[in-house]
């Protein structure tokens, strides 16, 4: 019985833990969710804060220059720069 709660824990057929919640530390249905989330106590996740800085940074829009900046160029150099 235990290997079997052990195989299923996390998944779909898992109805008492959230899978989403488990996956991802987040669910959709929120605190609306009829299962259990349950918070990890260790997590593999990284967080690298000031990792990628937007060239608008300073002044929101507007490049160091004082040129007015395209959304399409912002998203262009976030995609080049990942």
């Amino acid at each position: 019985m235990a290997e079997h709660l052990a195989s299923i824990f996390g998944t779909e057929k898992d109805r008492v833990n959230c899978p989403f919640y488990f996956k991802i530390g987040a669910c959709r249905h929120g605190d609306r969710c009829s299962r259990l989330h349950t918070k990890p106590s260790i997590s593999p996740t990284i967080v690298l804060s000031n990792m990628y800085q937007r060239p608008d940074m300073i002044t929101p829009g507007v490049d160091p220059q004082g040129q007015p900046l395209d959304p399409k160029k912002i998203q262009s150099h976030f995609e080049v720069s990942s």
